[in-house]
């Protein structure tokens, strides 16, 4: 019994149909956890590409680059400190608001944040996919390194989320 003589009420219920019995709390939580787990596979890529540019600098052969793949090098080591602060940037907002009962506000900003990263390492990776070739072989191969990279990106983060929503809102019976 509280103070006024009433019994608490039980914890308010998730009413999203997905097959989870839990509440917001509980889901905030778990969308989170997933956030960090996703955070982790980014942020290795990313300082395996920036190592990678940052190595490059030191390199004998670095001087030998054309005045465009040094823009694009000065460019990509800029996307790659965007990248890392972007994927650091979910990890100082909970800092910040921890204790302050904000997650599921926590969880909704660091979607976004992570969102806008996963367009940032992109453009990264197709940008060091086309210095790479047209350092080693040419810039109509670097072109094509370029094209190619946007094509496949496009296909896997884009095309192919949309077709496996479409196919499974047709494999969910009418309710």
């Amino acid at each position: 019994m509280t103070v006024e003589g009433r019994e608490p009420e039980p914890p308010l219920r998730d009413d999203r149909v997905d097959g989870r019995d839990e509440t917001p709390n509980e889901r905030a939580d778990r969308n989170w956890d997933e956030l960090m787990q996703e955070l982790r596979v980014m942020q290795t890529g990313t300082q395996i590409l920036t190592g990678f540019l940052l190595a490059v600098a030191f390199q004998p052969r670095f001087t030998d680059m054309d005045e465009l793949q040094r823009d694009l090098y000065v460019v990509l080591v800029a996307l790659a400190a965007i990248a890392t602060i972007l994927a650091l940037a979910p990890v100082g907002l909970h800092r910040a608001l921890f204790g302050r009962r904000r997650k599921p506000d926590l969880v909704r900003v660091a979607a976004r944040i992570v969102k806008i990263d996963l367009v940032v390492i992109a453009a990264l990776t197709v940008g060091v996919t086309t210095l790479i070739v047209d350092f080693t072989v040419n810039r109509t191969a670097g072109i094509v390194a370029l094209i190619t990279a946007v094509v496949v990106i496009a296909a896997l983060w884009l095309a192919l989320p949309r077709a496996v929503r479409r196919s499974l809102r047709r494999d969910v019976p009418p309710q």
